[in-house]
């Protein structure tokens, strides 16, 4: 999947069937003169249904599919035939997608587990046929109910990836390197900010062949939160995240700064996220001997209240440690 192709966010017009009429039919048979009312009921409308899939993991497919219409109901017949209901249409979503009112931007649903649907908008219920309506002082009723007609609605879908751990932190701090290097990913990299444009998704392979999810999230910069850069457009994946991983370069002028930036950033955007589980990442410290790693760690002991190591994607180094550590936290 490209960068180009990931889409997050799509604004969708649906709309869900008529029900059928119910039918003011009465009775014709040879040798029965006066049968009686026997007409069917009208079916229902079709239903918009939003379908969990779990082997998507972008809302692509919607990009130039934006009107969703379901079938109406069939007409009663006679007979006490009632009418067909109309076709459901379903609308295949990846898991973490958040359905919202367009208009009021209130969340309707969450989809967050394999195999869930929900109905967004009912189709309309099919008018009753005039046999109901028969009584001892109605015997021959010759009308029938109309169908209610479907609803229309706007909405939004917005995903919010699914992963365990989340990468944070600024453009060019070797979170897409990471990413390439102990996952199957191949996210672009470059010496260049803002490299990373969409979120990248990897699979981390751990000890006995267990597994957890690690998202690579475009680099975040001070005042992402008011809409500065393009990190404030990804935040909403951050949420998702049961851990989330600071990566902050071994050559930052002040790295306890960049990190409290960094946690200032997710507080304004969303105060919940900094219930979830930190952990900090020194990148780059193939560029540092032992003796700069004691006199930084000598310095950061006393400043950070959250566990951190230090580590370099380029030569392989403090990889299985990070990866025992993620495992410790994911799994308490």
């Amino acid at each position: 999947m490209t960068e180009g192709n990931f889409v997050d966010y799509v604004k969708l017009h649906i709309a869900s069937g008529n029900g059928g009429k119910g039918s003011a039919h009465l009775h014709r048979e040879k040798y029965i003169s006066k049968g009686g009312p026997d007409g069917g009921d009208g079916g229902r409308g079709g239903h918009i249904i939003i379908r969990a899939n779990p082997n998507m993991w972008t809302l692509y497919h919607l990009k130039f599919k934006r009107h969703f219409k379901a079938g109406h109901g069939g007409h009663g017949s006679k007979n006490r035939s009632t009418g067909a209901d109309g076709e459901d249409i379903y609308v295949d979503v990846p898991l973490g997608t958040v359905i919202r009112d367009t208009e009021t931007q209130s969340i309707i649903k969450e989809i967050t587990e394999e195999g869930q649907e929900y109905i967004v908008v009912e189709g309309g219920m099919g008018g009753r046929g005039n046999w109901h309506f028969k009584s001892p002082t109605n015997q021959t009723p010759r009308y029938a109910q109309p169908g209610i007609e479907g609803q229309q609605r706007d909405i939004t879908l917005e995903l919010k990836v699914l992963a365990d751990v989340g990468l944070v932190g600024f453009p060019n701090a070797g979170k897409s390197t990471l990413l390439s290097v102990i996952t199957a990913a191949k996210p672009k990299i470059a010496d260049y900010e803002f490299t990373t444009l969409k979120p990248n998704l990897g699979i981390v392979e751990y000890r006995d062949f267990q597994t957890f999810v690690m998202a690579d999230i475009p680099g975040i910069i001070e005042g992402a939160a008011e809409g500065k850069g393009i990190g404030h457009r990804f935040l909403r994946h951050i949420e998702r995240n049961s851990t989330l991983l600071f990566l902050i370069p071994a050559d930052a002028p002040d790295i306890v700064e960049q990190y409290e930036i960094l946690l200032d950033e997710l507080r304004r955007y969303n105060p919940d996220l900094l219930d979830k589980d930190r952990l900090i990442a020194i990148s780059k410290c193939d560029m540092l001997d032992d003796e700069l790693k004691e006199e930084l760690k000598t310095e950061l002991d006393g400043q950070f209240n959250v566990p951190y190591l230090f580590i370099s994607s380029v030569a392989q180094q403090g990889l299985q440690e990070l990866k025992d550590k993620l495992w410790q936290m994911l799994n308490n």
